[in-house]
C-alpha cells in the first residue's frame, strides 16, 4: 500500500471488539456498511456520561444538568463543524437517516407537494429512500420518478437534466450507495435540481464514515446522516437542513423542549433546531457521536478515502480471480464496499459457511430490492470496509470464499 502519514494499525487497535474469536477464529469483521464497530475512545465517553453526567438537558437548573446541557449542545457544534454546516440552527438530531428522511417528507414535503408534483430518486436508492416518498405518492397524488442506472451502478447526469421539470420538487438521492458503493456526483446533482427551482435531499448514511462531506460546497438543501454507520452509537443521527427551509417547515412531532408556551387554545413552538427535537433526546447518542467525528476527525477523512481505496483495489483485484465470481456494481467513482455473487452458490450459504471462518459479511438485498432486480440476483455478499479493515482481512476473506466454494459446488 502506498505512504499514508496514519498508521492504520495503531487505528484497528483502538476498537475492541476486533479481539473477539469467532468459532475458534480472529474475527474479521467487513460488515461497516450494516454499522461500524466502536473505537474505545467512543466506549468510554458513553461509559463516562452514564457514570458522571447523567441529566437530563434543557431543563435543570442545577449544576449536572447545566453540565449535560453543555455536553449536548457541544455535540451539536462538533457535527456543524463535521459537515460545515453555517450554524448549529441547520443541525437536528434524530434517530438516524431513515427519520431524517422521513422528517422532510412528513413536514417540509407535505406542507409544499400537491398533486402532480414530482420527488425524482435514483435507481440504487436504501428503501428508507423510497418508501417516504411512496407514502407520500399514495396521500397526496405526487409523482415518484426513478433515475436509471447503467451496469456498472452508475447515474447520468444527462438523464436527470432531461428528468427534471418545473413539475420537480425534490430530487432525493444517495450520496454512497449501501449495495454498490457508487458515489453519485451530488454536488452536480444539486445544480441540476435548483435548476428548475428542487430542492434536493441527500442520504449519507454511507458516506459520511468514508469522505468529506460539506454541505456548503455541496449546496445541498437536505443532508442526513446516522450515528452508528461512522463509529458512533446505535439510535442516534442528524439531520442537516438550510435555516430557512427549517424556519418555515412545522414541526414533525409535538411533546416537550420542542414548545415555547402551550395552552389549550394554541401552541407557541421553540426557536430553531429544538422546533424538530420533541422529548428528552439521544443525549448520550449526541455525545458518542461527537466522539466519533472527533476521531475521524484526527485520522482525517482524506486519509480514510485513500486508505480505504487501497483497502478495495486489492479487494477487487484479488476477488477477481476467483472463478465464477461476479461483482456487481463497478463504478469508476466507488466507495469502501464491494458486492458479489457466485455461480451455483446463494449468498445465505456462503456468507454461514464463511462464519465458520470468523469471516462476519452480510448476505442479503441491502434493503435495496430495486438493485437486486436490476441486476437480477435474490442478494448479493458485501464485503464492506472501516478504518480497521488491512490486507490480511482481505486474504482471510479470499481464503474463505475458495474453501467455501469448494464444499458448495
Amino acid at each position: 500500500m502506498s505512504e499514508n502519514s496514519v498508521d492504520f494499525t495503531q487505528v484497528r487497535a483502538q476498537f475492541p471488539i476486533l479481539e473477539t474469536v469467532e468459532n475458534g477464529q480472529p474475527l474479521v469483521y467487513l460488515d461497516s456498511g450494516a454499522t461500524s464497530q466502536k473505537p474505545q475512545r467512543v466506549i468510554e465517553v458513553l461509559d463516562k456520561y452514564y457514570r458522571e453526567e447523567n441529566a437530563n438537558v434543557h431543563r435543570g437548573v442545577y449544576g449536572l444538568s447545566e453540565r449535560a446541557t453543555e455536553k449536548y449542545e457541544g455535540a451539536r457544534e462538533t457535527v456543524r463543524g463535521f459537515l460545515n454546516a453555517k450554524s448549529t440552527k441547520e443541525i437536528v438530531f434524530v434517530r438516524g437517516t431513515t427519520e431524517a428522511i422521513n422528517l422532510v417528507a412528513h413536514s417540509w414535503a407535505a406542507e409544499n407537494l400537491k398533486e402532480d408534483d414530482e420527488v425524482i430518486v435514483t435507481e440504487m436508492e436504501h428503501h428508507s429512500n423510497i418508501v417516504p416518498w411512496q407514502l407520500l405518492r399514495d396521500k397526496l397524488g405526487i409523482r415518484l420518478t426513478v433515475l436509471r442506472m447503467n451496469q456498472n451502478g452508475e447515474v447520468c447526469l444527462k438523464a436527470l437534466q432531461g428528468l427534471v421539470s418545473e413539475k420537480t420538487k425534490l430530487v432525493s438521492v444517495t450520496h454512497m450507495s449501501n449495495a454498490l458503493g457508487s458515489i453519485n456526483p451530488v454536488k452536480e446533482m444539486a445544480e441540476i435540481a435548483h435548476s428548475v427551482g428542487a430542492k434536493i435531499m441527500v442520504d449519507g448514511a454511507q458516506a459520511t464514515p468514508h469522505m468529506t462531506v460539506d454541505v456548503r460546497d455541496l449546496n445541498c438543501d437536505f443532508y442526513a446522516l446516522s450515528g452508528h454507520k461512522m463509529y458512533g452509537p446505535t439510535g442516534i443521527g442528524v439531520l442537516y437542513a438550510k435555516e430557512a427551509l427549517l424556519e418555515v417547515m412545522p414541526p414533525y412531532q409535538g411533546g416537550g423542549d420542542m414548545i415555547y408556551s402551550v395552552t389549550f387554545d394554541k401552541t407557541e413552538y421553540n426557536v430553531l433546531p429544538y422546533k424538530f427535537e420533541a422529548g428528552t433526546p439521544h443525549i448520550s447518542g449526541a455525545i458518542g457521536l461527537a466522539a466519533a467525528m472527533d476521531f475521524l476527525n484526527e485520522i482525517g477523512l482524506d486519509n480514510v478515502a485513500e486508505y480505504e481505496s487501497e483497502l478495495l483495489s486489492y479487494a477487487t483485484e484479488k476477488l477477481s480471480q476467483i472463478d465464477g465470481l461476479r461483482i456487481i456494481g463497478q463504478a469508476e467513482n466507488k466507495g469502501g464496499v464491494i458486492s458479489f455473487v457466485i455461480d451455483g452458490v446463494h449468498p445465505h450459504d456462503m456468507a454461514t459457511l464463511m462464519d465458520q471462518d470468523g469471516i462476519a459479511v452480510r448476505a442479503s438485498h441491502h434493503c435495496a430490492m430495486p438493485v437486486m432486480q436490476y441486476f437480477n440476483v435474490p442478494a448479493t455478499i458485501r464485503a464492506s470496509f472501516g478504518v480497521y479493515n488491512n490486507l490480511s482481512d482481505i486474504d482471510r476473506l479470499v481464503a474463505s470464499i475458495q474453501d467455501a466454494k469448494e464444499m458448495l459446488l
